[in-house]
């Protein structure tokens, strides 16, 4: 392989929403019929979510992956069988295995190239561009498909008022290309496994047997410190390593959580509001798949243009959190 070209540039992106959409009346319409009260009023100014996208019963992440992954490829301009390296961000996997980045990949009809998923939920994007990168950086690849994608409301407790209002399925994806000029500038990943309580869900299936609890649990006050905090100093340090001064980014796609995080985060950096790219409103926190959904969105309605730096951020469950500079 010709290990001469060895940087990677995102050529394209693509994204995928299930078609049922589920507003804050809706759902609390449907709460309620379980006394269980919530309003659109409360989500909205807590959490910045006005709607969220929900797959159908039997809908898997593997077929979100996929029609995100077409897209992607489309708008880059590649064939399915240009692709040698698919990563699959996701903590709501079809199977313990074969991994969901294969079952895409048998989708596309890409077989022959690398296939495995990555498990950081909310930072698995993040985590799998930055692996996707080094494979390129490392001659290992020369065109990489790097997908989010969740079936959240899978690993929904519909009776917990404080976690149900705030997730929804989607993918998003983007095709990376080995190029002779970085794109991806730096990029930093971090974990601190002892705060794995704070946002979890922690069951599982052990001789034939569901073990533990099975819904996703998190301490919300818990998740927004450590969220502000870590991001802050990750935005920091990763334009540092690229050179580049936070000042001159032009736009920040932080992880689609929360509203009030990405406002606070924005103030703490000192980066314009008109320059953060929240889609959370549009389709809640989608876990892996919302650092794609929310660049995928900026670069088809024009903000996010060739050559300009974004600053992708994750941080979730683990806990982990990173972020990655690109020059688009």
């Amino acid at each position: 392989m010709d290990t001469a070209m060895t940087y990677a540039v995102i050529a394209g992106s693509g994204s995928f929403l299930p078609e049922r959409v589920v507003s804050n009346d809706e759902l609390a319409a449907e709460l309620a019929t379980r006394n269980i009260a919530t309003s659109d009023a409360w989500i909205v100014e807590r959490t910045g979510i006005r709607q969220r996208h929900l797959a159908e019963r039997g809908v898997t992440t593997s077929q979100l992956a996929t029609l995100a992954a077409r897209r992607a490829l489309e708008d880059a301009g590649v064939q399915a069988s240009d692709v040698d390296l698919i990563i699959v961000a996701t903590s709501t996997p079809d199977f313990v295995f074969p991994s969901t980045a294969c079952l895409v990949q048998a989708n596309l009809g890409a077989k022959g190239g690398a296939a495995f998923d990555v498990q950081a939920v909310c930072s698995g994007f993040v985590y799998a561009l930055s692996t996707a990168d080094a494979f390129m950086r490392a001659g290992r690849a020369r065109c990489a498909l790097v997908i989010g994608a969740e079936v959240f409301s899978r690993i929904l407790d519909w009776n917990d008022r404080s976690t149900c209002v705030l997730f929804g399925d989607g993918a998003g994806a983007v095709v990376l290309k080995a190029s002779s000029q970085p794109g991806i500038l730096a990029a930093q990943l971090h974990a601190d496994g002892s705060q794995t309580k704070i946002l979890c869900a922690a069951g599982n299936v052990a001789y034939g047997d569901v073990t533990g609890d099975p819904f996703l649990r998190m301490d919300g006050q818990a998740v927004f410190k450590q969220a502000v905090t870590v991001l802050d100093r990750s935005a920091r340090d990763v334009c540092a390593e690229a050179g580049v001064d936070l000042a001159d980014v032009d736009w920040l796609v932080p992880h689609q959580a929360n509203v009030r995080i990405l406002n606070f985060l924005a103030r703490k950096l000192h980066v314009p509001a008109e320059k953060v790219v929240i889609t959370v409103d549009s389709h809640a926190n989608t876990s892996a798949a919302s650092v794609p959904l929310a660049l995928d969105a900026a670069r088809r309605d024009g903000r996010v243009q060739p050559g300009q730096l974004v600053l992708m951020q994750g941080v979730g469950g683990g806990f982990t959190w990173g972020s990655v500079l690109v020059r688009m």
